[in-house]
């Protein structure tokens, strides 16, 4: 599995609304100019991102005067899994475990089927672990 920028980036402007909030103990709105500049992302890209994570309700966007973005929970109520997979589509280490797939015909004899799903496992279990909150540390 190798992380995109897209989720790489996700993950830095969830934590940058995060320490915002906290910086301004407020539940005021962060223009997206404001993230990009900090985060050094173009604004396009960030556009992209930002659609993504509101249509999905991770954060919330108003537009005009006074608008921006802002986290629709907590920190610590956004697990890192949740936003990769977001991202990400899938966090699967082989397409036979991805959500959705068919039963590989292989199944009952495949040697490596137990080392993948146990990666996943792993992989799956630490991500959800980890929270916005955590990375704010």
């Amino acid at each position: 599995m190798i992380v995109s920028t897209k989720g790489r980036y996700a993950l830095r402007v969830m934590i940058d609304l995060a320490e915002q909030a906290a910086a301004e103990n407020t539940i005021g709105r962060t223009p997206l100019k404001e993230i990009a500049e900090r985060q050094n992302i173009s604004q396009k890209y960030i556009e992209a991102i930002m659609t993504l994570l509101s249509k999905n309700g991770f954060v919330d966007a108003a537009h005009g005067k006074g608008g921006g973005y802002k986290l629709n929970k907590k920190p610590e109520e956004y697990r890192v899994g949740d936003i990769l997979r977001l991202t990400e589509g899938t966090l699967s280490p082989v397409a036979c475990l991805e959500h959705g797939a068919p039963d590989c015909p292989r199944k009952d004899i495949c040697r490596t089927l137990p080392l993948w799903t146990k990666l996943d496992d792993l992989v799956e279990n630490y991500l959800d672990s980890v929270t916005i909150a955590d990375l704010m540390k």
